[in-house]
């Protein structure tokens, strides 16, 4: 399967939330980040036909996803940031409303509503009404409801949001289960869950792809710029102030290990680290919220 879009835009007024983008998706499991404003949720929104772009396309196998229509949705999971839901309904009730909506047959619709249930543990809840789940139980109910119809292409805008270590670990799993022969993109702040599961990383800034690539090529560009220095601890707020500081920790010694992205040794004895993910989105985006 072949996701590709040509110089697709999107524009409102006159700010450009996508710009000219030119992206080519087989399967595999992709991971969106950028700051607030980058446009990651009108690009997702885009590929799920619920926008309509200023100018460019979309292509499914060389075919326009507005010409497929209907043909092209029945391919599609989609969690939006904020879904909605009916709070008096119980969590096994949704899943076969949302399942109608989708015209999946009664018999298939609780067999897939079960099943969904189970892998996002919320079976023992089942039958209780939404209003009283928490913001993470809700949150996994999204995402049970994303994948109802066992769609080909799964879009996720923030799927980890409200989920507690343990919630995002069982996620990350069943994702990793459920991603074989489909492509699954996934928009998330918390870069761990991107950096575990995702085999390509889509980094986003100004409605561009800045980075596109596995998480190993992409963090090359900062070889060389990542320090880890010790200071001492009375010390440590200060230099986190002033530098781009992506970690610290104490060591009990009154000392303080800092974790620094620059071009240059930010004190001496400074020693050169391998770069992460999260070092790399932090170069970019540090204090970064896009208008």
């Amino acid at each position: 399967m072949k996701l590709k879009t040509i110089e697709l835009t999107k524009k409102f007024g006159s700010k450009t939330a996508v710009n000219t983008l030119n992206i080519t998706l087989t399967n595999g499991v992709y991971g969106l980040l950028g700051a607030n404003g980058a446009g990651k949720t009108t690009f997702m929104r885009l590929l799920c036909n619920i926008q309509d772009p200023t100018s460019g396309t979309i292509l499914l196998n060389g075919k326009n996803i507005v010409r497929l229509g209907e043909k092209y949705r029945n391919l599609l999971g989609y969690l939006p940031q904020h879904f909605g839901y009916y709070p008096d309904f119980s969590a096994f009730d949704f899943l076969l409303y949302v399942s109608a909506l989708k015209g999946l047959d009664e018999k298939l619709a609780r067999k897939r509503s079960h099943e969904l249930l189970e892998a996002v543990d919320l079976s023992r809840d089942s039958r209780r009404k939404i209003k009283t789940f928490s913001g993470g139980m809700k949150q996994r109910l999204g995402i049970a409801q994303a994948m109802l119809n066992d769609p080909h292409i799964l879009i996720l805008d923030e799927p980890t949001a409200g989920l507690d270590p343990k919630e995002r670990v069982r996620f990350r799993n069943l994702i990793s289960a459920f991603s074989k022969d489909r492509i699954v993109i996934l928009s998330t702040h918390i870069v761990s869950d991107v950096e575990f599961i995702a085999e390509k990383i889509m980094m986003m800034k100004s409605g561009q792809i800045i980075h596109f690539g596995n998480p190993q090529e992409i963090t090359s560009e900062i070889d060389g710029k990542v320090w880890e220095c010790t200071v001492p601890t009375g010390m440590a707020e200060k230099y986190a102030a002033s530098c781009n500081t992506s970690n610290l920790r104490n060591t009990g010694e009154n000392q303080t290990v800092l974790r620094i992205i620059a071009d240059r040794p930010p004190v001496e004895h400074a020693i050169k680290v391998q770069p992460t993910l999260e070092d790399l989105y932090l170069f970019y985006f540090k204090g970064d919220r896009e208008i």
